[in-house]
């Protein structure tokens, strides 16, 4: 709009004309004429005018924003709904940065000019100042921004956090803090997936993701696109205790959508067992040191555990185990796959082998205290562990997860991202060769804060360590590579297999949200000279495998791997004029220019699934197997070797085209789509290898490992 000129003249007078005629009005009806004051009454308002009433109030103007009447002064509230939110705080750089040098096809984070040092290798650049917490209030550098969330997390009355269980329940907690449950919501890449989705499908897909990772800030009401930075303590919790342990009805399978019994610690919580352990601890209170009364001394403590049988059946699973989206895409079928298997038919639960002693096979269950109150043990009972290790792993900061009692209420987690652990911040080597000036962010000034810190990031070390052997653990109870098998070893020809099979007897493999999931084959051939004569199974630039999704196949930088042997399944969309295409999300947005999440307008139950979109399964069924074979190119073999065949059988949790797929959304606490995609790629298992020398119409000889 011109500042002055025609347009402003012509808003002037006509926001000025309703004035000067209800005076001219009065003046009529009083039958007299306009006299000389009222005419100076006009003038003065016309002068008034001269403030452009759809700019933004001036610095003098006095009047709230929220008590003006034009609706466009408003400011934009600062957690937004729109669908293109960017997840990053406020301070951080923009994270659709351009492409590096290199031509790499992923998008690497622009230089962070106020970082102090080397930025952590995943996390955010270091900021200047604390930024606000959630109550809008700055912790100044010091604990007091932490205390404020910890004081946070235990007032709580209506949703009990983890730590809050933690207390009397140490063991479950430390099981249940590495988990995939506890990373359900923290994750970044889970948190812009739906975001991303929402975003292409108009917003229609609403709370559908979200609902089952987070069910306490589904309870709560909390935006489904507001940071982690900014949700409640116990909603960043995930798949918290109270998720499970303060659910009173058998729902069965609805995706997710559970009514948390609301209630303070001392409210019932609900259980397999009933309340005789518990009664026997309150009619002992000199020796548990309980109370059941809010406002009498003693440590506070349930008041009841009522029986709740379904949490110890395969239904109470299925709940969100089993994913069915509103227009009837099958999106995960976990718990299907489960119903239909050999252990199912024998009375094996998913808790048999998912809460037992050993990660992924039906072994037994550990035995000991449920509870250990005031540091004395309750009676040794069966225990569940809820470990639940699955293909995931935490790409965070260190001091964000495991979730820990003691860092969350020694930082805020804004203040944890700020701990440059990669520099070696709280070690005797930084400490000692760090000048005197060194600009450590305000959170960080005390060398005493930063050994302690160090201290609390070595110990989730090694927690985080531990979760990765407990993850193989459940990789390898599911799949199994078999000796490699050379098929032709003539002059000049070359050719081998090898079998893949699926261990167990309780679902496919891989399992629930299958289409995400990399299990697959890294495979090399190399001659006498190590010189590699045949490839299958690796990456290109970006860390994508070389399949269909490769932004550098697609490109055509890159050949297509036809040999690779993957067991990602794949999403396919129908085209609107017939044929079908391969997609990274299943949204399909060749249907129309509004992509919404609609009903189906016939019954899905007559095709099995919408008809415009389906997922076709590349998983092995339970007990099943698949053989992969290869034959590596004439012109690739010089003379008759040895050859040695390296074989490898490899677990990803998301493929890094899937970052490339979401990253316009931006990802939460200020990690680049580079971070992200690095941190994915290396958290990469091998599952199994299996080596073999072969010479060309000689010998051959097979090392098994």
């Amino acid at each position: 709009m011109k500042k002055n000129g025609l347009h402003r003249d012509l808003i002037i007078a006509v926001s000025a004309l309703p004035l000067a005629i209800c005076l001219l009005v009065s003046a009529a009806e009083a039958d007299t004429t306009v006299g000389a004051q009222s005419l100076q009454r006009i003038a003065e308002h016309l002068a008034a005018a001269d403030d452009d009433l759809l700019l933004q109030p001036s610095a003098g103007d006095q009047t709230p924003p929220a008590q003006t009447d034009d609706l466009l002064l408003r400011p934009t509230p600062t957690q937004s709904d729109d669908l293109l939110l960017q997840l990053a705080p406020a301070q951080s750089d923009d994270l659709l940065v351009q492409p590096s040098a290199k031509d790499d096809l992923l998008l690497t984070p622009a230089p962070d000019v106020v970082s102090p040092s080397v930025a952590p290798a995943i996390g955010a650049p270091i900021p200047t100042e604390t930024p606000p917490d959630a109550a809008g209030t700055t912790s100044a550098g010091s604990t007091s921004g932490a205390a404020a969330e910890h004081e946070k997390l235990f007032a709580e009355n209506r949703f009990p956090a983890a730590t809050t269980c933690a207390t009397c329940h140490p063991k479950q907690y430390e099981e249940w803090s590495a988990s995939q449950h506890a990373y359900a919501q923290l994750s970044p890449i889970f948190l812009t997936m739906q975001a991303a989705i929402n975003a292409k499908t108009s917003g229609t897909n609403g709370d559908f993701c979200v609902r089952c990772h987070s069910p306490v800030g589904m309870n709560l009401e909390e935006s489904v696109y507001v940071s982690n930075f900014d949700r409640h303590p116990t909603s960043r919790e995930g798949v918290t205790c109270i998720t499970c342990h303060r659910i009173d009805r058998n729902y069965g399978k609805i995706s997710g959508r559970l009514a948390i019994v609301e209630g303070d610690l001392y409210e019932p919580v609900f259980g397999p067992k009933g309340d005789e352990e518990l009664n026997r601890v309150l009619d002992e209170p000199e020796t548990y040191r309980v109370s059941t009364d809010r406002s009498a001394p003693g440590r506070a403590i349930h008041t009841e555990v009522e029986r709740f049988f379904p949490l110890v059946t395969p239904g109470f699973c299925g709940t969100c185990h089993d994913v069915t989206l509103v227009n009837g895409f099958r999106l995960e079928e976990a718990f299907a796959e489960y119903h239909q298997s050999p252990a199912s038919q024998a009375g094996v639960t998913c808790q048999d082998c998912h809460m037992g002693k050993e990660q992924g096979v039906a072994s037994g269950y550990e035995e000991g205290p449920a509870a250990v109150v005031g540091g004395e043990p309750t009676r040794t009972r069966k225990l569940a562990s809820h470990f639940f290790a699955g293909p995931d792993h935490s790409i965070l900061h260190p001091g964000l997860f495991p979730l820990n009692v003691k860092a969350q209420s020694f930082k805020t987690m804004r203040e944890w991202m700020t701990f440059d652990d990669a520099a070696g911040w709280g070690t005797d080597a930084f400490e000692n060769a760090a000048p005197r000036d060194y600009p450590f962010p305000e959170a960080w000034r005390s060398i005493d804060d930063r050994y302690d810190g160090r201290k609390i990031v070595e110990a989730q070390k090694k927690r985080l360590a531990k979760a990765d052997e407990r993850r193989l653990e459940v990789l390898r109870n599911g799949l199994a590579l078999d000796e490699i098998r050379i098929t032709s070893a003539a002059p000049g020809d070359l050719s081998f297999s090898a079998t893949v099979r699926n261990i167990t007897d309780g679902h496919s493999v891989p399992t629930g949200f299958d289409a995400e999931r990399l299990m697959f084959l890294d495979v090399t051939v190399t001659n006498a000279d190590g010189a590699v004569v045949y490839r299958s199974g690796d990456r290109d630039p970006n860390g994508d495998l070389r399949d269909t999704h490769s932004a550098y196949v697609h490109a055509g930088e890159l050949p297509l791997d036809e040999d690779l042997f993957n067991l990602q399944s794949k999403f396919l969309v129908r085209l609107l004029r017939g044929g079908e295409r391969e997609q990274v999300l299943p949204i399909n947005t060749s249907q129309g220019v509004l992509p919404f999440v609609r009903p189906e307008a016939l019954p899905t139950t007559i095709y099995g699934r919408p008809r415009t979109a389906r997922k076709h399964k590349q998983t092995i069924d339970p007990l099943g197997q698949r053989t992969a074979e290869y034959a590596v190119p004439a012109e690739a073999l010089t003379g008759s070797g040895p050859y040695a065949i390296s074989m490898k059988l490899k677990a990803q949790m998301v493929p890094v085209n899937l970052i490339l797929a979401i990253q316009d959304i931006g990802f939460d606490y200020g990690m680049s789509p580079r971070q992200v995609a690095d941190a994915v790629v290396d958290g990469t298992l091998t599952i199994a290898e299996r080596e073999t020398v072969v010479t060309l119409g000689g010998q051959n000889r097979a090392e098994v490992q």
